[in-house]
């Protein structure tokens, strides 16, 4: 059964509550539905502010399909959960070819990160037919990959203000990439956790070094899935502070009004 995030129940709070992991906090949320160049039929969901528009627009790409990764991955979830309550910011998650979620599975099969231009494709498409501005890539592992290797050319160098870096591999994307990410000058926040299992603090400041503007930001204690509340918290402070700039200050940890639970 497909999931409608308008199943979500919100019940007020008068005091302040501590955000958890569960905690889901108020925005115009609605499942879409993206069309690739080569005729796939891509599902996502959209998660807008309460109201008014949005100070920037995230377009999510998750980790490796093969591997357990989708549009659920814990982190984006969780963005899309926060991020247009606490930061203004809206989040659009979606499932590349052949991924399935609670949400549905894509149309086509996995394809080593090549067909999947396409899937991003769509998803920037799909922002700038919405109106959504100040549009950012954020990629996670495999998702960088796709960030890297397609973001920085047309079609999609002139649609997006720079992305953020979670996790970056650099399996697929190569040094041709991170020169075409130099060439464009978009900025480029990179998070490398200490422990990750591919590409660590020390290694990805020599590697992206290739790149004048990339800010490599190690995270001490973090692993390559981010698995903690504490290293979810530094991640989506980060991705605002690169997206809004550092002005804004951490995101509150407090939240008082409609929320709800999701499921596990």
């Amino acid at each position: 059964m497909t999931f409608d995030p308008a199943s979500l129940d919100f019940s007020a709070s008068a005091a302040p509550e501590q955000i958890r992991a569960a905690t889901v906090l108020p925005a115009r949320r609605r499942n879409i539905e993206l069309t690739t160049a080569d005729g796939l039929r891509l599902v996502g969901e959209l998660a807008l502010p309460a109201t008014g528009e949005p100070a920037a627009t995230l377009i999510t790409v998750h980790p490796l399909p093969t591997h357990g990764g989708f549009m659920d991955s814990h982190v984006f979830r969780k963005a899309s959960y926060r991020l247009p309550a606490l930061a203004n910011i809206a989040v659009l998650r979606f499932n590349t070819r052949g991924t399935s979620s609670p949400r549905g599975t894509s149309e086509g099969s996995f394809d080593e990160g090549v067909g999947e231009r396409a899937d991003l494709e769509a998803a920037v498409a799909f922002a700038v037919a919405q109106g959504l501005e100040r549009r950012w890539l954020v990629g996670w592992s495999f998702g960088t990959e796709l960030v890297l290797k397609y973001g920085a050319v047309a079609p999609l160098v002139d649609c997006i203000e720079g992305a953020v870096l979670m996790s970056p591999p650099l399996h697929r994307a190569g040094d041709a990439d991170l020169d075409a990410w130099a060439a464009a000058d978009k900025p480029l926040t990179v998070l490398v956790p200490e422990f990750d299992d591919y590409l660590r603090p020390a290694e990805a400041a020599g590697r992206f070094s290739r790149v004048p503007q990339a800010d490599v930001i190690g995270v001490q204690g973090a692993k390559h899935l981010w698995v903690g509340e504490k290293y979810v918290t530094r991640v989506l402070n980060e991705v605002t502070a690169a997206v809004l700039g550092p002005s804004t200050g951490s995101l509150p940890a407090e939240w008082t009004g409609p929320v709800a639970t999701a499921s596990p």
